[in-house]
Order: structure tokens, then sequence, then C-alpha cells
């Protein structure tokens, strides 16, 4: 059965969160503070395969996240504050490369949601957009688990959103200490205090086997 009973083709979308270069690809990595995106990049294929099995199978909306450039004058005041420790400053370039698409390409037909925080909601047309189009149910990947997917989830969910998350199809960077927190994420947290954890099989075949 699906994962909510009240999920069909009309109230549900597939968010897909900050698959851009900046927090994929090799060229913007940082070895030295061990910012290195291996595992990320194992996973996008599978990801790039899903968003057209979604498609196929779903018909549901598709919406993808990319940021603003990483830099101190795009970045809320917070976040600029936060960084004034060394142990935390993560400003990127600013290139036109690190906020493009990495593998996934975008339809036209799909919503492309640009933030300049962790969580999606924090653009608040993305509330609006979700209203305007009635969708109720976020089936979620992405990167990072750690990071924006977790802060959109908590956004989300405190706003009245039903959140689908798929556990093999987000990631965070190589470091094995946020490599556990995702661990604890995916096996406890998730499932426990907000939304359906399953893989991106079990969503389609529960969807294959129950049509609205």
């Amino acid at each position: 059965m699906k994962p909510y009973s009240k999920m069909n083709s009309q109230n549900t979308a597939l968010l897909v969160i900050d698959i851009v270069n900046g927090c994929c690809h090799e060229d913007c990595e940082d070895a030295e503070r061990g910012i290195t995106y291996a595992k990320i990049r194992k996973i996008v294929p599978s990801l790039n395969d899903f968003i057209s099995e979604f498609r196929n199978t779903i018909g549901g909306k598709v919406i993808f996240t990319n940021i603003t450039p990483w830099t101190k004058e795009y970045l809320p005041e917070n976040i600029q504050e936060l960084y004034e420790d060394p142990a935390t400053t993560y400003y990127g370039e600013g290139s036109a490369f690190e906020k493009d698409f990495y593998i996934v390409r975008p339809k036209k037909e799909d919503i492309i949601v640009t933030k300049n925080n962790y969580d999606t909601f924090s653009n608040p047309e993305f509330d609006k957009i979700l209203k305007e189009n009635g969708i109720r149910y976020l089936v979620i990947a992405g990167v990072f688990t750690d990071g924006c997917v977790l802060a959109t989830i908590c956004g989300g969910f405190s706003r009245g959103y039903n959140f689908v998350i798929l556990k093999d199809l987000m990631e965070t960077t190589d470091v094995k200490i946020r490599q556990e927190l995702c661990t604890y994420l995916l096996d406890y947290t998730f499932p426990i205090m907000f939304g359906k954890t399953i893989s991106s099989r079990e969503f389609i075949n529960s969807w294959e086997n129950n049509t609205d």
C-alpha cells in the first residue's frame, strides 16, 4: 500500500534538494576540511533514474532546489554571524558553476526553488507554490541529509506537510561523523518523528500496486 492512503498524483510532489555542483562536484570539494563528495556522486545516477521513474509512474510535480551564491552578500545575517567562527566558515566562491545542477536536468514543466538558507521553506515562495498546486505530500531526496534535507523536513513538517523520505537517495559529505549521524537520522529520527522512511524501490512498488 502507499505510504499514506490519501496520496495521489495531484497532491504529491518529488522534492530534490541541492543536487548542484557546489554540493556534488569534485571541483567544489575542500579535502583539507574533510568536505568531499564521493558518496554523494555515487547516488546521483540512481536519483536521476528515479526522477524519470517518478514522472512515468506517479506523474506528480517535480521540484528542484538550488542555492544562491553561498557568499556573504547573499546569506542571511544569522549565517554570517555563525561564520565569524573560522571553524564553521563555509563560504563558496560564488561562481555560476557552483549553482549549476549536477547531472540532473530539470524539465520545462518542473519547478525550481532557489534558497539562501538550509530550509527550503525559508523562501516564502515555496510554501505558496505548494499550496497553489494542492501539494500535501512531499517525496524527498538529495543532499545533505544532516543539513538542508533535515532543515527542510523540519520546516515542512511544522507547516503541516507529510513526507516520504527516500533513504537510499540522500547523502552527505564523506566525513565519518556526518555519515554516522545520517545513519541515526534515517534509522531512527526520521521514521519516528517526521515521515515514512523507505527506499525508492519500495515507494515505486507501493504506487504500482495501488492505483488512484
